[in-house]
């Protein structure tokens, strides 16, 4: 299996993923977009995974690669690719697919708990998922469910955490994938964002939470061995 993963910040890696791509002897490659690397050509790939970053889907001015990043993933879709999206991946797949990504009633940062879709279970990837679990956050932003998706997942604070998309497409608002690391270099990067907010926890409060994260990592391998299992 041969695959990509877009990377929009040189601080929000695939972290676990690449581990799991390991364990797999999956070929998986980085394309840093704040590097101004080239897009790969969609025929050259199995899996393609997007990742998440502290732009919004409409930043194209800001961040021109944005509107060629879109075509891709929407490439991908309609070539029957295999796609993951993260936080900010799963906002360009909404968008992609027509939905509306919009500013969220709460900004939701730290561990909280998600419980699984009433529909989730209908299809294959759903029944990955727990009825309840406890995965790691850090966005402002949502999007509405597109048409012919199936929701995954919701929180307290963000009603669609998630939703997959005909058999091979996923999106993910919440992070399965985190690391000590990767969560370490958003608190560097990011710190700014922890205010006092309804949602929002501390430093300290969020590195109490590091012990979920095998947990979490062992739920993104289920996961991802799910999407991945029809791909040679």
């Amino acid at each position: 299996m041969k695959g990509y993963y877009i990377q929009h910040v040189p601080f929000e890696g695939i972290a676990y993923i690449g581990q799991w791509a390991r364990n797999r002897n999956a070929s998986l490659k980085k394309v840093a977009l704040y590097e101004n690397q080239p897009l790969p050509s969609i025929d050259s790939c199995d899996l393609l995974v997007v990742m998440g970053g502290p732009m919004g889907v409409a930043d194209e001015q800001t961040h021109p690669w944005l509107k060629v990043e879109k075509q891709l993933i929407q490439q991908a879709i309609e070539s029957d690719k295999t796609v993951l999206g993260i936080c900010l991946g799963a906002q360009l797949i909404a968008s992609v697919l027509g939905a509306r990504v919009f500013k969220n009633a709460h900004k939701e940062i730290g561990w909280f708990s998600l419980n699984k879709a009433s529909r989730a279970d209908d299809m294959p990837i759903g029944k990955v998922l727990p009825e309840s679990f406890m995965a790691f956050h850090w966005h402002g932003d949502t999007f509405d469910i597109p048409k012919s998706a199936v929701p995954l997942a919701e929180s307290a604070a963000c009603r669609n955490q998630g939703f997959v998309y005909g058999s091979r497409v996923v999106a993910l608002q919440f992070h399965l994938e985190s690391s000590l690391s990767g969560i370490e270099a958003l608190i560097d990067n990011c710190g700014s964002e922890l205010t006092s907010a309804p949602f929002i926890q501390t430093v300290d409060l969020i590195r109490q939470g590091y012990h979920h994260i095998e947990a979490s990592n062992t739920l993104m391998a289920g996961l991802m061995d799910k999407i991945t299992e029809e791909v040679v």
